[in-house]
């Protein structure tokens, strides 16, 4: 991980070491370790720190130089539009596991399906 990026991370958020440990369920010595190099979150741990900071695991690990994934690499992710489905329709229960096989084209079809679906049940 990169531990500079998630600094500046919280830095940029006004929050400290203990206030980012208590959002994702971890101790202060665990996000310093983050910090520091000296430890590494566990893969919950990397998404719950991706997630609320908007951002790319692989911008955390310090694989991309963009904090998020640029439009183009969005429409061709599988797992961006299972996030989309998740976020927008929590009471969806999908089985994504026997969606594995759907490509990230079949998974937008079932987006806007749901996304469609949704719309006329708010106009009944």
């Amino acid at each position: 991980m990169d531990g500079k990026r998630l600094k500046i991370l919280r830095q940029n958020k006004k929050l400290t070491q203990e206030e980012l440990g208590k959002i994702i369920n971890v101790s202060k010595v665990s996000i310093s370790g983050y910090e520091s190099g000296d430890r590494s979150p566990d893969t919950d741990n990397l998404r719950r720190l991706a997630d609320y900071f908007d951002v790319t695991t692989d911008y955390l690990l310090g694989r991309s130089d963009h904090p998020e994934l640029t439009a183009e690499d969005d429409e061709k992710s599988f797992d961006y539009y299972k996030s989309k489905i998740a976020k927008e329709f929590p009471d969806i229960d999908l089985m994504f596991k026997d969606m594995e096989s759907l490509s990230a084209e079949d998974m937008k079809e079932v987006y806007e399906y749901i996304k469609f679906k949704m719309s006329q049940k708010k106009d009944d």
